[in-house]
Formats: structure tokens, sequence, C-alpha cells
């Protein structure tokens, strides 16, 4: 099953506030968690140190926190992210904020979990370059401090691969971001939000943008595992912005599954915290918030909205940026009197 948003992007189709009230959701404070891998603290400390880690790498030089960078947005501000010897990869980095609450893993969607998607990097040869995953643990199997944390963790012989990706996996469910000036108010405090941010949450609403922008991340409904939520961008192609920002060279999900219908199909990503991850869309072409909401507009509406409507949508969207945990660097282990970098 493949939801996309083609069946619901018809100009006709206008939401009232008063009709999507029951539907706006403040973000929960927890994330669920697999049965197979319930959330633990030492899990999530074990995690978090495997998340800075570089060493992970082939160079040494590129841990989770270089293209997630968790003292910012869970991003790198660049278009697209450096990895090893300075490659440059093909897609923006997503923020890691929030990402408990996706569908799927990555832009095409071929991780369906945290646990998958952690894996992943550290193979690619543009991202972490690590020869295989086996090579991987036994570099961290080399680090005599990482023992006891697989084993408060995990129990004795721990340090596998899929254990790892569980501890990342585990960490980044406590990435959340709650208490937004939306989350407020839409609990009951009218205060929370500006007058102008009501405005734009009205009109967020009325343009269409919840087609695809709903539920508590704004990123679209809960789906089963496996089934992500997936629109096609661009939908509507006769406009200045396709060439302009080249929306037409990636063909998104087709990369994964290789049939015609996922073309240009991308997971939907969250707005949350959307204020502090520019540049925006998968090729980050887009500096800049105001002109990404005019692109969605046109690209998946075929409207074009006033300066004035753009603006009320930013203040709503300003309004998405909630409340980042204090976030502290973790002492990685050791390795005293040698290396495990040497070539």
């Amino acid at each position: 099953m493949k939801i996309v948003n083609t069946l619901v992007l018809g100009s006709s189709i206008l939401f009232s506030h008063a009709a999507l009230a029951s539907n706006w959701q403040p973000l929960p404070e927890t994330a669920p968690a697999p049965k197979d891998n319930p959330t633990t603290a030492e899990k999530v400390e074990l995690g978090k140190i495997l998340y800075f880690d570089p060493r992970f790498s082939s160079t040494g030089t590129v841990s989770c926190n270089s293209c997630h960078n968790l003292m910012a947005g869970g991003e790198d501000q660049r278009p697209t992210s450096m990895g090893v010897h300075g490659k440059m990869g093909g897609r923006n980095a997503p923020t890691v904020w929030n990402s408990a609450f996706h569908s799927v893993q990555f832009w095409d969607g071929r991780a369906n979990t945290l646990e998958d998607q952690a894996k992943g990097p550290v193979t690619n040869p543009i991202e972490m370059g690590m020869k295989d995953l086996d090579t991987a643990m036994e570099r961290i199997k080399a680090i005599p401090g990482y023992a006891k944390y697989f084993e408060k963790a995990f129990g004795k012989n721990a340090i596998t691969i899929d254990n790892a990706a569980k501890a990342v996996a585990a960490f980044e469910r406590t990435l959340i971001t709650p208490n937004s000036p939306y989350d407020r108010y839409v609990k009951g405090d009218k205060n929370a939000m500006t007058k102008q941010q009501v405005r734009g949450m009205n009109t967020f609403a009325a343009t269409g943008c919840t087609a695809c922008h709903s539920g508590p991340a704004f990123n679209g409904p809960t789906m089963p595992l496996g089934q992500g939520f997936y629109a096609k961008f661009p939908t509507f192609t006769d406009n200045e912005y396709v060439k302009k920002y080249d929306l037409m060279a990636d063909l998104g999900r087709y990369e994964v599954k290789k049939s015609e219908s996922d073309k240009h199909h991308f997971r939907v990503p969250t707005l949350r915290n959307i204020t502090d991850t520019a540049p925006y869309f998968h090729n980050g072409k887009v500096a800049h918030l105001d002109e990404a909401v005019r692109i969605m507009a046109k690209t998946q509406l075929n409207k074009t909205l006033s300066d004035q409507e753009v603006k009320d949508i930013v203040a709503f969207l300003g309004a998405l940026t909630g409340e980042y945990p204090t976030m502290t660097m973790p002492r990685l282990p050791a390795t005293p009197g040698t290396t495990v970098l040497a070539e």
C-alpha cells in the first residue's frame, strides 16, 4: 500500500480551522518504541556515545552528529552533507529531531525503522565510508571502554551491529521537541500563539497544506510499519520554480523501488522546528522559508499565495518550533596508548 497526496490536491478542497479543530494534535512527549527495542536509560546512554563518536567512520572524522547536529536544528545547514574525504552527498540531511515520529526513514523511505536507518550511513561510501558493518564493529570492539556500556544495555557479549543500531535508535527516540507555542495553543492556552500565527494556521489549513502535513509532527498520519507516507514532488510542474530549483532531477523513491509510479515520490518531512532547518527540500536549494512556502503552494496545490498569506503561514510555522532538551556532549571511550585509526 502506498499513500500519496495526489487524491487530495484539488484546488476545490478547502479546510477551515473549525473543521480541522479536532485534528490539530500536540506533539507527544515520549516516542513509541518497538517491542523488540524498549527504551532504557542504558541504551540511551550507549546510543548517545555512538551517535557522537566519529570513529564509526573510515577516516575517524564523521559521526552521526556531523550531518545531524544536535547543537543546532538536527541537520548541518548545507544543501547536501559532507562525508568522508570531503565527499558531498546527493540530498539534504533531514533533521533528526522528532524523527521517531516518521512513518519511514530517509527521503526515499528505504529504511523502515530508526534501527534500520542507523546502519545505513556507516557503510555508505560518501557518508561514513566503512568497508562493511563487521569492520565497523571490530573497530568498536577494539575500544576497551565500550564493553561496559554494551553490557549494561544488552548483557554479556553484546557488541553487535544490531545492538549498536538499537542503542542509537533508542537515543534518537529521546530527541523530541514538545511544548511549542502551537502545542500549548491546541492544549487550550489561547494566548500561546500570536494573532498572526493563528491566522497563518487557518491559512495553512485553508490552502490545503494539511493534506500532507498533518498529525502531531506535521508529516502525515501514523502508518503501519513499512508503509511510509509519501507525496509526489513536484506535482504541478508547469511553473517557474521547477526549473529554477531543479526539482525534477531527483527521482526520489524510484531509486529504491524502480517502479514508474514511485518517480519523484518522497517521504513527507516534518514541519517541526522548520525555522531552524534551512536550506529546504531534498536538494537543499531553497535558502529561505518564505520562498519554500510559495514553492509548495504552487508545485503541490497549484496555488499562488499573496505576500500576506505567505507571511502568515511562515509565522504559523514558527509556532511549531518546540523546546530542545538540554544536550551535553558525551565522554567517548578512550584507547589508552594507541589508536584504532592507524593505517
